[in-house]
């Protein structure tokens, strides 16, 4: 039996945990069927990107999500960290790998034609989804730059030349890639930097994008490290304000990642859903139980925990009366 159309389950940002995707996979109620291919009855998962980096299961979290796909039990979409990994492996000297892939570069060491094979396969996967009853992308949403893109690839996949021409600063490539696969950003004023806890020094910050009439730089910082104090407080310019983007509370539901979110997984909005909790840096790996719904419900958030095996939960749902199974 084929999952119906509508009903998704929406995974974050996995990052290499594959046994806590796991967990969240039989939470979920799905099994792995004769051939070890995770799979429900009823449901299909959508991956919102970034498989790979920084965890330590890069390579079985991969071989997980793409069986899924290739069975179609699951959608897998591009995430900035795997538009940087496509970029240097098919266009630059592989010598010259960005540092953010060093640990899936060591966890693919012991098979190098595996990861070239799994680059390709990458290639295959959509950037983002519209499909009318909601939408999804790693960072964000822009339907300046989305619309013209599905217009003309409208099952959302791209190739090399998009990469090739993504080099160029000025290209639409580079700010598709930028926009829906990193997000809005905002330079800080007066060219000023600070430095996050991560230790990275930084010229910008993340934005939202469903702000209404933002007045200072704080209506619009989403990220977790906050603004200095008297920056927060700075009324935004007229050019800034230009350069925000705004997703209405009138759009389909959007499913998206990227974000580092902390705390008790909720909703952004009746139709936002950022489903990235920082699981591999300790927090959760969180999904959405989507059904079609025009307005999204925290209820239908279930998410596992990385301190506690045990503590598994969903936002308010009563699992006695809502099995997960079916």
């Amino acid at each position: 039996m084929q999952p119906s159309a509508d009903a998704i389950d929406v995974i974050g940002d996995v990052h290499g945990c594959a046994t806590l995707l796991k967990r969240l996979l039989d939470r979920l109620g799905y099994r792995r069927n004769r051939d070890g291919v995770w799979q429900h009855p009823q449901r299909r998962v959508l991956f919102l990107g970034d498989l790979i980096d920084r965890g330590p299961e890069i390579v079985e979290t991969v071989e997980i999500a793409r069986a899924m796909a290739e069975r179609g039990f699951a959608t897998v979409l591009l995430g900035n960290h795997e538009i940087s990994a496509l970029t240097a492996f098919f266009l630059r000297d592989e010598r010259r790998v960005p540092r953010i892939h060093k640990e899936t570069i060591e966890q693919y060491r012991s098979c190098p034609e595996r990861w070239r094979d799994t680059l390709k396969w990458l290639l295959e996967c959509p950037l983002c989804i519209d499909a009318g009853s909601y939408r999804a992308v790693h960072a964000c949403w822009d339907e300046a730059l989305a619309a013209p893109f599905l217009d003309h690839h409208p099952d959302g996949r791209i190739d090399r030349y998009m990469l090739m021409r993504a080099c160029d600063p000025q290209s639409f490539s580079h700010m598709l890639f930028g926009r829906l696969t990193r997000g809005p950003q905002l330079a800080l004023p007066d060219g000023r930097s600070m430095t996050s806890r991560d230790g990275v020094t930084r010229r910008t910050f993340r934005t939202s994008f469903w702000a209404i009439a933002p007045r200072c730089y704080q209506d619009v910082v989403f990220q977790p490290d906050p603004l200095p104090e008297d920056i927060a407080q700075r009324p935004l310019d007229d050019a800034s304000k230009r350069r925000l983007v705004f997703y209405g509370p009138d759009q389909p539901p959007l499913f998206f990642g990227h974000y580092w979110r902390q705390g008790h997984p909720e909703l952004i909005g009746d139709n936002l859903a950022c489903l990235d909790y920082s699981g591999v840096k300790g927090g959760h790996l969180v999904a959405y139980r989507f059904d079609g719904e025009r307005r999204l419900s925290a209820d239908k958030l279930v998410w596992v925990t990385v301190d506690d095996p045990a503590d598994i939960g969903a936002s308010h749902a009563d699992i006695q009366r809502n099995p997960v199974h079916q």
